[in-house]
């Protein structure tokens, strides 16, 4: 079992840290956008 998600991982790893971005940029916009009222 241990041994397949490491190789799943080792597998997917560009495509993770792609992944990882995308969440990261998402949260970013979600903050942005709830704290954007309090400049107005």
């Amino acid at each position: 079992m241990l041994d397949e998600l490491i190789s799943v991982a080792m597998r997917a790893k560009p495509t993770l840290l792609q992944d990882a971005v995308g969440a990261l940029s998402l949260a970013v916009m979600l903050w942005a956008g709830l704290h954007l009222p309090l400049l107005f």
